[in-house]
């Protein structure tokens, strides 16, 4: 590469929730949440998957959800670059 450029680089981390269910049909579904807060409790995770699963708050192609599978925090960093 040649002539001038000034490079900015800006790191951001993201952390997201993703939680899994199982709907009526048998086939699993992930809901993702993004910006949760430092040090989530398992408990405070299966209460909150209990509520969503109790109170329908999301319908699949799949039907209800009917049964909690897992959950993970899955971290994302993301390095921005400017050009130009």
């Amino acid at each position: 590469m040649s002539g001038n450029y000034r490079r900015e680089e800006k790191n951001m981390k993201t952390k997201y929730l993703v939680m899994t269910f199982k709907n009526e049909k048998g086939d699993n579904v992930n809901l993702s949440l993004k910006g949760i807060k430092e040090n989530l409790a398992s408990a405070e995770i299966s209460k909150t998957m209990d509520t969503i699963i109790a109170k329908n708050a999301f319908f699949s192609s799949g039907g209800k959800l009917v049964q909690r599978v897992g959950a993970q925090i899955v971290t994302k960093n993301i390095d921005e670059i400017k050009v130009g």
